[in-house]
């Protein structure tokens, strides 16, 4: 066995060990409650797994964005849900790569041990939606950093993060060359604000997923606070964008993986006129079917981590890899729930539950259209089409 098969090994035996301690009914209840699954989040902090990619002079485990989607993917295998959590590997990217070095060493430590919670990410705006450089939360310039007033929307799990990585327009849109100058990153400490500077409020959803929209009026935050040179933010975060759109890309793969395995066994086990269900084409061809695009979607998410790990920032097949993977666990979804039919639609069975965190990643982190329209235009030469 090799080193990488190795790792792969163990992180399978470590991720079934920690799900088989959180099974179905806690995913269950937490679904009923709309609430956040903090022993599971913690028992993934605490035995490093969330620290896959955190170099190990900070605490962290420094594998590979190959060997680390497989921590998400098998979370998935199992049922489970990752979104909880996912942000902490990707967000942390950005800090790592641009960072001052007492950036790092104030807060990498921290967050490999669990102490610090980063996993929320302020980016999209309810007026700006995916177009992200129409965003309007602004950082004025000060004596002594920053004033930031502004508001975000779908920031996931802020209610749960120590820190908030943020972008914000430093220089007006109306001033700048390029639509993609003049956005700069910070990290905020959630924990010295109060409650006026930035307002959080939770959006009930139709998955579980503890998303929040935030408002920030009159946010004072030190020069500090920013992240590598002002006014070159997007670029800092389009590689980090390349790392979520793997790493979701793994659960993906990993919910296709649980549905095909529910698939075929119920429906080997479902005995109707004297045969089990899956004797007959329309209910087996749609699982192997799903399979087939399952394994495809898999080599993809595969070759954009590589390239990845090889220092390539390749936005083609980073978001092919996540338009492949959404569709194969879209696909290996419908025919579980047609499968089970009517039992998919009951709570016992999670079906229904993992059929709509599963419909998510048709639309986030980024859409399926907007991943069309990129390789139409960028990638094709097509005219754009849209704005």
């Amino acid at each position: 066995m090799s080193e990488y098969e190795q790792i792969i090994n163990d992180i399978h035996i470590g991720i079934d060990a920690i799900c088989a301690e959180f099974p179905m009914g806690y995913w269950r209840e937490l679904d009923r409650q709309r609430a956040y699954p903090s022993e599971f989040v913690e028992k993934l902090t605490r035995t490093g797994f969330l620290a896959a990619l955190i170099p190990t002079e900070f605490g962290g485990s420094e594998i590979s964005l190959r060997a680390a989607l497989e921590i998400l993917k098998r979370i998935h295998y199992n049922g489970a849900n990752a979104a909880a959590c996912h942000a902490q590997m990707y967000i942390m990217g950005t800090l790592l790569k641009y960072g001052t070095p007492a950036q790092k060493q104030k807060y990498l430590p921290g967050i490999a041990s669990g102490d610090i919670r980063l996993q929320a990410f302020g980016v999209t705006e309810p007026n700006s939606g995916t177009d992200t450089l129409s965003l309007t939360t602004f950082a004025k310039k000060t004596d002594s950093g920053y004033l930031i007033n502004g508001q975000k929307i779908w920031t996931s799990r802020a209610e749960y993060s120590d820190l908030l990585m943020l972008l914000a327009r430093t220089t007006p849109i109306e001033q700048v060359t390029k639509k993609t100058d003049g956005l700069s990153v910070f990290l905020i400490d959630l924990r010295k604000v109060n409650d006026k500077q930035i307002q959080i409020k939770p959006i009930r959803t139709m998955v579980n997923h503890s998303t929040t929209e935030i408002f920030i009026e009159g946010l004072e935050v030190a020069q500090d606070a920013l992240i590598g040179n002002e006014g070159e933010g997007f670029k800092y975060i389009l590689s980090g964008m390349n790392a979520e759109r793997i790493l979701i890309a793994a659960e993906c793969i990993g919910d296709a993986q649980w549905f095909i395995n529910q698939s075929c066994n119920y429906g080997n086990n479902r005995i109707l006129f004297n045969a089990p269900i899956t004797k007959n084409q329309g209910v087996q061809f749609p699982i192997s079917k799903s399979y087939a695009h399952m394994k495809a979607a898999e080599l993809m998410v595969h070759n954009a981590a590589d390239k990845f790990d090889s220092g390539i920032n390749d936005g083609e097949s980073a978001n092919i890899a996540k338009l492949l993977a959404a569709d194969a666990s879209w696909m290996a979804a419908e025919a579980c729930l047609q499968t089970f039919g009517g039992f998919g639609f009951a709570e016992e069975y999670d079906v229904e539950r993992k059929y709509r965190e599963t419909r998510l990643y048709q639309i986030a982190p980024i859409s399926t259209n907007m991943i069309l329209s990129y390789i139409g235009e960028k990638i094709l030469g097509m005219p754009k089409s849209y704005g």
